[in-house]
């Protein structure tokens, strides 16, 4: 593809940066208070920062992500509504650790089961709802393996759906982020997650949210904390400042003060040296170009910007946006097809590219095909 215009724009964000220019402070390990941890960017899914971020460990209850995750797709998918009544089994009341003490046969709705899940940690609402959705508990936790590694989660392994400690129930702190980061695309989940107390059974049963950065971080919106012995203290803190949406996971923490520590740490880290915009779509993308040999002499193009950019702070005013586009495209063209494209740089590196495409179909000129036109001109008078 020849690209003859070349327009250089106005000054714009960026949705993935992969690698950055110099500019950025440098994090030490010895920062952060946890065997492992992770720092991303949840629109890109960049790791900002990283510590053991592969060694598979366990995760406690940071397992209900995964479990929410779950959740939350059955819903979006009408198998369950919020509503629904939720009867807890015999197995899912014979859940020790956190739980909100579930009687075999009490029932409550997916809404309530949920909330007593983000909030309390609730091991027997987990097991509830990972019935409801799929059974069976060993149903369901099949599906969580299943998930895992469609998100790409490679040292992952699931054995129940809350995270109390079993031999061979391990992730990563990697790992935990792309689930994390998965679940806050559902955004009502958030409604759940900024809980910090609430009630259950019509206001007999209270419930206080363990993460305590709900009290002390600017911008937190969630996600979840787990301890267990194996485990130790954990968390997958996400918040948000300016559009820069961030996920910081720590796992094995000695307690959970330094797990908070660390969270906080990240996120400070993560919020002092990173920004986010989001593009507006140049002018100059979207034009007619010529067709050679169609049926029709011009197409329509369209295209959409990223979502957002990820720039190291101070950087936003450094972008370039330039349109490339194709002088001329041959027919037949489909709809669709990429004409050109929106390149974005900082600094004179290429950081993210949009695709410029055909909005319609044009059929080459042919003989028959112009008969067809004819005729139907002709039928029409």
């Amino acid at each position: 593809m020849k690209f003859g215009r070349k327009v250089i724009c106005a000054v714009l964000s960026v949705c993935i940066l992969w690698s950055f220019p110099c500019g950025v402070s440098a994090l030490s390990d010895e920062e952060i208070p946890a065997p492992a941890a992770v720092l991303m960017e949840a629109n890109s899914g960049r790791v900002l920062y990283e510590k053991n971020a592969h060694e598979v460990r366990a995760c406690a209850s940071i397992t209900k992500v995964m479990t929410l995750l779950l959740v939350m797709e059955a819903i979006d998918s009408g198998k369950i509504s919020w509503e629904d009544p939720v009867t807890a089994s015999e197995h899912a009341s014979s859940m020790g650790g956190s739980d909100i003490w579930l009687e075999p046969g009490e029932t409550m709705t997916v809404d309530e089961m949920v909330k007593a899940t983000v909030v309390a940690s609730a091991n027997d609402a987990a097991v509830a709802l990972a019935e409801l959705v799929s059974g069976t508990e060993e149903a369901f936790v099949a599906e969580m393996n299943k998930k895992a590694a469609e998100l790409g989660m490679k040292e992952t392994v699931f054995k129940n759906c809350n995270g109390l400690d079993e031999e061979g129930h391990v992730t990563s702190a990697y790992d935990v982020a792309l689930m994390s980061r998965e679940l806050i695309k559902h955004e009502e989940i958030f409604h759940y997650t900024s809980i910090w107390m609430d009630t259950l059974r019509g206001g007999k049963t209270q419930i206080v949210n363990t993460n305590k950065l709900l009290k002390s971080y600017q911008g937190i919106t969630g996600l979840k904390t787990g301890t267990t012995g194996q485990a130790g203290s954990c968390i997958s803190a996400t918040a948000e400042r300016d559009h820069l949406k961030l996920i910081a996971v720590t796992l094995g923490s000695a307690t959970g003060k330094e797990r908070f520590t660390a969270a906080s740490t990240l996120l400070d880290y993560g919020f002092a040296n990173y920004a986010v915009a989001v593009p507006s779509l140049p002018e100059d993308a979207i034009v007619p170009i010529p067709v050679e040999g169609g049926m029709q002499q011009v197409v329509g193009t369209k295209a959409e910007t990223p979502d957002s950019v990820l720039l190291p702070k101070g950087k936003e005013s450094a972008m370039e946006t330039q349109v490339e586009l194709s002088e001329k495209v041959e027919a037949p063209v489909t709809q669709g097809q990429v004409v050109g494209k929106i390149v974005y740089r900082l600094e004179g590196e290429v950081v993210a590219e949009s695709e410029i495409t055909a909005t319609e179909n044009i059929e080459q000129i042919s003989f028959f095909a112009v008969l067809g036109v004819l005729m139907q001109q002709f039928f029409a008078l």
